[in-house]
């Protein structure tokens, strides 16, 4: 429940920022072009991403003849989930996610290493993670806190644009808004900044709550906190040739990164993630 307040007070930071922008640039024309633009932009990204995320890393589909789809399968029924598909990669580095628009047309990919590295019961506490990702509807969170971050960043573009050619135009008010070297500064650079800044910190509050409703889901959090040391382990030595516009959707960034670099991160350090995992466990 805490992490779905913060996921929704910090969503309505980010549409603050966005329409700030968008008056700033423009006055009230502005701000209903920033709504618009963000509106077309979720649009697009709600109902083309997981095909396209798919395609990207070459995800190849199995039916019931192969031990993922069981394991999915199995868990989709105990969450009482439409059955996803089921998508293996060929990548050795272990690693899986889950896309699609809703729990009706979700796909649960996971890479040939993960299936290598971990035991049945820890890759069940993967796809319970998973699946947890599927009934929260994370995948349209996060498309929504992505798609306005791009609209942010594509507004100050815009701003560095005008400044180039003169200042923004329209009205005498604006002009002078426009022409001011401090607020054009917090525009070009800050406004995409803290718009980055809240995305992942909407990444890393939905995979502490992923955590907990796949431990639930599996009926345990062991075989997901014991996954989740494996992977970390593994995939430093064996990394993931990652889209960094796609890594908030594994379970294990497929990127390195500590202290201040954490604020910048798509997801929690591993172990803080085990700990919150096994910190009701007696």
């Amino acid at each position: 429940m805490a992490n779905g307040i913060k996921t929704v007070l910090l969503l309505g930071l980010m549409s603050g920022v966005l329409l700030a922008l968008g008056e700033l640039l423009g006055g009230a024309n502005g701000l209903v072009i920033a709504f618009v633009l963000a509106a077309i932009m979720n649009l697009g990204s709600y109902w083309f991403s997981d095909k396209l995320v798919l395609r990207m890393y070459r995800a190849q589909p199995v039916g019931p003849e192969h031990p993922l789809y069981r394991i999915v399968e199995r868990l989709t029924q105990r969450a009482s989930l439409p059955m996803p598909k089921v998508y293996i990669i060929p990548d050795p580095s272990p690693n899986a996610f889950a896309t699609g628009r809703n729990p009706s047309h979700a796909a649960v990919a996971a890479t040939q290493g993960i299936l290598q590295v971990l035991s049945e019961h820890e890759l069940e506490g993967v796809i319970a993670h998973e699946l947890a990702h599927v009934k929260h509807r994370d995948i349209l969170i996060s498309s929504i806190a992505a798609t306005m971050a791009a609209a942010i960043m594509m507004v100050a573009r815009m701003a560095h644009f005008a400044a180039l050619f003169g200042g923004y135009g329209g009205r005498g008010d604006d002009r002078e808004r426009g022409n001011n070297p401090i607020a054009l500064l917090a525009t070009i650079i800050l406004a995409p900044l803290a718009a980055f800044l809240i995305q992942m910190a909407i990444s890393r509050s939905r995979e502490f709550a992923a955590d907990a409703g796949g431990a639930e889901i599996a009926g345990t959090p062991y075989g997901l906190a014991d996954a989740l040391r494996k992977i970390d382990a593994a995939s430093k030595r064996v990394p993931l040739d990652a889209n960094p516009a796609t890594a908030h959707m594994f379970i294990v960034k497929p990127f390195t990164g500590g202290g201040m670099m954490s604020l910048f991160s798509s997801h929690p350090p591993t172990e803080a993630r085990i700990r919150a995992l096994l910190g009701g466990v007696g």
